[in-house]
């Protein structure tokens, strides 16, 4: 059977770089695989995968091609399982499986545009101790409230294209700057990205996000091509405001039952802290604004 070629977008492209990235970091020796010799490149060969996993080499090289409309399930854990895949990871390999078996013929979905509930910009506008937004697909910013505005920058001064929580970390000085240990936003925003994608492929959106982000900041480029996938669940950041000083913020990652494209996203200090001292500046800076919340769009 000839070996399909695949555009950078799509499923099919993403799963063979997802995979051979993973291949790549696994040392022979601590799978059990001896080590003869040099290797051309890092980690186990697709043969050597091929073993521990219970399948054939052609048929692993197949599904390595993104030819994988007919891997059951089971190989798809007992791959991961030699990949030593986490939970993202994992999740991350299941979309990419099944967005390639079951991707129309050269064509992508045209998502349409989001729309934040009624009732959860009303949750936004009742949180005004609390920096509080809702993200969308590719890091897009749909709402938010001003005390986040306060905290990371005024995204209604933004153009709506803009309003993008990637682009903001990459190219957008001010919200940069927040952040006192950059490096660590940016890999973890680039991993969300990707997972995200993940479950997204063919948006042409996100193709022409990813080129931007390329294109403008030479840091993206290299994070983008380690194919590290992580969601976005809880955590905490060490942030620098120029009214409030620095200060550790929690967050947690909220998605909405009825939308997963939507996750609400909040702040928090602990109490009795400096950071929560902190927070209370930015608080007071916004207290006599009006408190609606602006959803982009």
């Amino acid at each position: 059977m000839p070996q399909q070629s695949h555009a950078p977008g799509e499923p099919g492209a993403g799963l063979g770089a997802f995979l051979r990235s993973r291949r790549a970091r696994i040392r022979p020796q601590d799978v059990g695989v001896p080590d003869y010799g040099r290797r051309r490149v890092p980690g186990l060969r697709r043969e050597e995968l091929a073993q521990l996993a219970g399948v054939s080499a052609p048929y692993y090289i197949r599904f390595e091609q993104g030819r994988a409309e007919n891997v059951s399930a089971e190989i798809v854990d007992a791959i991961a399982k030699v990949l030593r895949l986490d939970t993202d990871e994992l999740a991350h390999l299941r979309a990419l499986v099944r967005a390639t078996a079951h991707r129309p013929a050269r064509t992508a979905a045209v998502s349409g545009p989001q729309r934040v509930r009624p009732g959860l910009l009303r949750l936004l506008e009742t949180m005004r101790d609390t920096p509080a937004f809702v993200v969308g697909r590719r890091t897009d910013i749909l709402a938010w409230n001003p005390l986040a505005a306060a905290l990371l920058t005024d995204f209604g001064q933004l153009p709506a294209e803009r309003r993008n929580k990637a682009w903001l970390v990459f190219c957008h000085d001010e919200v940069r700057s927040r952040f006192v240990n950059w490096p660590v936003k940016a890999r973890d925003i680039v991993a969300y990205l990707r997972m995200d994608l993940g479950r997204h492929p063919g948006d042409p959106s996100f193709a022409a996000l990813v080129a931007e982000l390329t294109a403008r900041s030479p840091e993206f480029g290299p994070l983008w091509d380690a194919q590290e996938v992580r969601d976005k669940t809880h955590g905490g950041y060490h942030l620098r405001h120029p009214s409030a000083g620095e200060f550790t913020l929690s967050y947690e990652s909220l998605k909405l039952p009825d939308d997963p494209d939507q996750t609400l996203i909040t702040y928090t200090a602990e109490a009795d802290t400096p950071s929560q001292a902190a927070l209370g500046i930015l608080a007071d800076q916004v207290r006599s604004e009006p408190a609606a919340v602006v959803p982009a769009g």
